[in-house]
């Protein structure tokens, strides 16, 4: 828990100092890639790779399908910093380590971040392959990086969350998806601790309140980012049906599959989102 609050300017401060020894590139977008969707990192020009353990004050990914980088370098001449992958709270880590990535986008600059994660349908008529807009979420995970003492220069003590996610360029990403002819999707999106995947009661207590989706990330990072007045879009890729809506047992390997089968779209869809901002 974040007990020590008046620290953590400090520490985003050492974070932003070591990445600046490596590039002097200023970001202006951010965005956070998840479960095999890590690839559009590599398309970026002049990208310089840093990973998540040389940088102080972040953990190591040691989830398959997160490489576990911070990389820098521009799209279309606009400045991006990228996360390849995450840290999860099921890793054992404090809520303070699990956004601590997303903080340090906000501390050099970054005003608009994209989120991205693999997540399961909880809609029946949804299909693997499908992409969400996230408009809203729930955090089921009990958990929140706002706990403990708030240095006011950082946030306020009580962030308001009416618009977790940026409606313009959330209704911007929908309509680029749609027009390259993407099963586009839109929703609530349910986290949840993990890493035990749901179960179909759980599933159905999803559905039952409001949720299109469920999955183990971003809802912390929203929450962190919005308390330092980010603004955030969400996009999940639907990798699977959850438990109880489709056949068969969930495992990672198929959903790293389907993300990484639609991998090429997504390159194509983040990059025409990058240039719509300008």
């Amino acid at each position: 828990m974040n007990h020590e609050a008046p620290r953590l300017l400090e520490q985003l401060h050492n974070t932003c100092t070591a990445i600046r020894l490596k590039t002097a590139l200023a970001p202006r977008l951010g965005i956070v890639l998840g479960s095999g969707l890590g690839s559009f990192a590599d398309s970026l020009a002049g990208r310089v790779s840093i990973p998540f353990g040389e940088l102080p004050h972040m953990a190591p990914s040691r989830v398959v399908g997160h490489a576990g980088a911070f990389v820098l370098g521009t799209w279309q001449g606009v400045p991006v910093a990228c996360m390849q992958g995450r840290i999860h709270l099921y890793e054992g880590h404090d809520e303070t380590v699990v956004v601590h990535g997303v903080r340090t986008m906000a501390a050099m600059g970054v005003k608009t971040v994209l989120l991205t994660n693999a997540a399961g349908g909880v809609d029946a008529s949804w299909a693997p392959g499908d992409l969400m807009v996230m408009r809203d979420h729930l955090n089921l995970t009990a958990r929140t990086p706002l706990m403990g003492l708030n240095d006011d220069r950082v946030g306020p003590r009580f962030p308001d969350m009416t618009e977790a996610y940026a409606r313009d360029l959330s209704d911007a990403l929908l309509a680029l998806g749609r027009a390259q002819g993407l099963p586009m999707r839109e929703g609530v999106y349910a986290g949840l601790l993990g890493p035990s995947y749901e179960t179909p009661a759980e599933v159905r207590m999803a559905r039952i309140l409001g949720a299109q989706a469920v999955g183990m990330s971003t809802v912390l990072e929203t929450i962190a980012l919005r308390h330092m007045g980010v603004r955030v879009v969400g996009l999940s890729c639907i990798t699977n049906l959850a438990a109880g809506i489709g056949a068969g047992l969930l495992d990672h390997s198929e959903v790293e599959a389907v993300a990484k089968a639609r991998r090429a779209e997504l390159v194509q869809l983040v990059g025409a989102w990058i240039e719509s901002t300008k």
